[in-house]
């Protein structure tokens, strides 16, 4: 991206930030939530910042073929929220105590009723357990949040019913299956022999726990749109963010590695110390000597590695190739997204999807 385009597509991604924030936190959803503990906790992540790239990218598709990016405003935020509760769910599994450089929502609750500071005093593990379980209310009630708002489409937007119905049904159904079978594999895969594994197993678990939602941000954005989705634009878009989707899991790995903790929001090398078999990993590993290959072992999955030991592995990974492995790999799956687009007219839609896939691989938070 030319500097003046990067700086549009910067600015054109922080306003539907904004919108995002503005609609979520209406005081008309948040009143809803009770007690004092769930209402924050639902709300928090919003709080936290992000980019919001899964609603940016149902903007800019029902853009792209020609919609009003308003009407499809209920749907963004709609996956925003569902998003989210698949982050606190997540954090709980991944036992992160960070998210955006801020406390995860378990470990918030778990610290102030450790330490006193809340309404209720518990003992460590009484702690613990409390924190876990609002995060998981958290997440249940968000679920069901993201899916109330979806039917706004045609509550406060008028789109036809029957397209709405086919989005509710979508995410609620294939999209959730898809997600939670991503996630299972990734829990499953940690402890299984990295021998048994393979790039396309890996791959495709990537696109499970990530690429089927923004491939569903793809499709819903171009069917409230076109108001259809047996148009061949809406599958085009679909196939774009799909491929997108895979890129953005890649880049993130990549990001886990050689990235800044204060810009992840969270300590680099959380992943090795959590045994998480990412496509880097995959590939140092293959490309190691045995020597190599047993200090890979030691570190993988051990959360009592030593700083030193995590950064001796993360060197590793770079000598052995496996970051730019996986940093061209990444490349070329953006590439083949963008051939979709080709079928879409030209418009300024048209070319902040392409901006925003230049971004998921060129990204440094």
């Amino acid at each position: 991206m030319k500097s003046l385009e990067k700086s549009n597509f910067f600015k054109q991604l922080e306003l539907r930030s904004q919108w995002m924030k503005e609609y979520i936190l209406d005081e008309r959803f948040v009143s809803r939530f009770h007690p004092e503990d769930i209402r924050w906790a639902v709300t928090s992540y919003v709080t936290y910042g992000g980019k919001r790239l899964r609603p940016a990218i149902l903007l800019f598709s029902c853009g792209a073929v020609g919609g009003d990016e308003e009407t499809a405003i209920p749907a963004a935020a709609a996956v925003e929220i569902f998003h989210t509760w698949t982050l606190v769910h997540d954090d709980i599994i991944d036992r992160d105590p960070l998210r955006r450089g801020s406390a995860t929502v378990h470990q918030h609750y778990s610290d102030i009723t450790r330490d006193g500071s809340g309404s209720i005093n518990l003992s460590e593990i009484d702690a613990s357990h409390y924190g876990s379980s609002i995060a998981i209310l958290t997440g249940d009630i968000q679920h069901g949040w993201g899916i109330s708002m979806m039917a706004e489409l045609s509550t406060e937007k008028g789109l036809d019913a029957n397209v709405t119905l086919d989005l509710i049904n979508e995410l609620d159904t294939r999209v959730l299956n898809t997600l939670v079978e991503g996630e299972v594999l990734d829990i499953q895969y940690a402890h299984l022999d990295i021998e048994s594994l393979s790039p396309e197993k890996i791959e495709k678990m990537l696109w499970k726990k990530t690429g089927a939602l923004y491939e569903f941000c793809g499709r819903a954005g171009a069917m409230i749109g076109l108001q259809t989705r047996d148009d061949p634009k809406v599958d085009a878009v679909a196939n774009f963010a799909t491929l997108c989707g895979t890129a953005f899991q890649l880049q993130d790995d990549i990001l886990g590695i050689v990235g800044k903790e204060k810009s992840l929001g969270k300590p680099v090398g959380s992943d090795l110390r959590e045994g998480k078999r990412t496509l880097v990993l995959y590939r140092a590993y293959h490309n190691a000597n045995p020597a190599q290959q047993q200090k890979f072992m030691h570190v993988l999955g051990n959360p009592n590695a030593s700083n030193d030991e995590v950064v001796e592995i993360i060197n590793l990974m770079r000598d052995l190739g496996g970051v730019d492995w996986v940093k061209n790999r990444a490349t070329k799956l953006i590439e083949d997204a963008r051939t979709h687009l080709d079928i879409l007219p030209e418009s300024k839609y048209k070319d902040l999807l392409w901006q925003w896939s230049e971004f998921m691989i060129n990204r440094e938070f």
